[in-house]
């Protein structure tokens, strides 16, 4: 089925869910998007399809990874997945931003649309925030709150503690009690609908209680226009929390079996060949094995920014040697520690930077590898 959205609507995108601990910790207040601050980011669809994340200025992307049970295809969606999608976290996660990813609601069998989007996008649980974008358009179930209430609890069961945040729009004022003090919101709420940048102070900041706010689908960043600017009420260790509540990088509790993949082919005379499966990026390959840099990669469109499950990726060689008397750089907008790093041949885990966190840096700071 063709999606029936022609273009985005004015609160057309996503829902979060809350860990109730953090319910105080995020009720800060609105800053720019600077060190000890709240975050300003942005979301992403298959209306975006080919963002150049990694140059766009944000501390975070959310990425739209699923529809339904799959049964839409629309732009770069394909039964129901966002084939961009890897492409878009594996760019986020490569220039240092925080990451989410969420679930566009079709209003089938709750706990269906749950397995499908965990068992499409299981590898980036635990790492970034997940969401569940709930909305009129598409949706049948819109108004049924025991609907969202399955769908949270089967994503809970499945991850081993993960509770998405919930993202709604007009609605935002009658999400039941029960709903609002278990799962961190996300409300799509806009003063108008001019173009504007970020805003430290958006309209109506925290009258629901959000842990996060969509204040514009009309937004201009340096890479896309228009876009939807977002503003998190917390800083990075807060958003971390929310993704990984427990502290475990595995589920506690197994979850349903996943179709059968492809099996690894072993790896050739000349480095490395895999058969990528959903939630896999290059980037994170080329960490596991220590096989930089990613233009050694090879991927069977011939662009090392896309490729899909089941395709075959390769790696050529060995790691290049890094210079024993390490390098340094003054960062500029839109550099990366990882890019910087990989094209001489480092590892970011050999880098340093002044906050002495690899993934917090901003212009003018210098960044040394040895």
């Amino acid at each position: 089925m063709v999606n029936n959205k022609d273009k985005p609507k004015p609160w057309h995108k996503r829902l979060f869910a809350k860990v109730t601990a953090l319910a105080a910790a995020v009720c800060m207040m609105l800053l720019p998007a600077t060190a000890h601050a709240d975050m300003q980011g942005v979301d992403v669809s298959n209306w975006q399809c080919g963002i150049d994340i990694a140059n766009t200025q944000a501390d975070f992307v959310v990425v739209g990874t699923t529809w339904g049970t799959g049964q839409v295809n629309n732009n770069c969606l394909v039964s129901g997945v966002n084939t961009d999608a890897n492409r878009m976290i594996a760019q986020a996660q490569a220039s240092g931003k925080k990451f989410g990813l969420y679930h566009y609601a079709m209003g089938g069998n709750p706990e269906a649309e749950a397995q499908f989007f965990y068992r499409n996008t299981s590898n980036y649980w635990h790492h970034g925030i997940v969401a569940l974008d709930w909305e009129l358009d598409d949706n049948p179930a819109f108004g049924n709150w025991d609907w969202v209430r399955r769908f949270m609890a089967e994503c809970e069961r499945l991850s081993g503690g993960v509770r998405p945040l919930l993202y709604t729009g007009p609605v935002a004022g009658t999400i039941p009690s029960d709903i609002r003090n278990r799962y961190g919101l996300w409300i799509a709420q806009y003063a108008n609908m001019n173009p504007t940048g970020y805003q430290a102070n958006p309209w109506m900041i925290g009258a629901y209680g959000e842990a996060m706010r969509q204040y514009s689908g009309n937004g201009l960043v340096n890479t896309w226009s228009p876009i939807d600017l977002n503003i998190f009420r917390g800083e990075a260790w807060q958003w971390d929390l929310y993704a990984n509540p427990t502290g475990s990088t595995a589920p506690s509790k197994p979850a349903p079996a996943a179709p059968a993949q492809p099996s690894t082919p072993p790896a050739n005379t000349n480095g490395i060949s895999h058969v990528m499966q959903w939630g896999e990026t290059i980037w994170g390959l080329a960490v596991a094995n220590n096989a930089w840099p990613l233009s050694a990669w090879h991927t069977p469109s011939g662009d090392i920014n896309r490729y899909y499950v089941g395709d075959v990726v390769t790696y050529g060689g060995p790691t290049a040697p890094a210079s024993s008397t390490g390098v340094s750089k003054v960062l500029q907008w839109g550099d990366t520690v990882w890019d910087f790093a990989t094209s001489h041949g480092y590892s970011v885990s050999r880098c340093t930077v002044p906050s002495g966190n690899i993934n917090v840096y901003y212009p003018g700071d210098v960044v040394t590898c040895r």
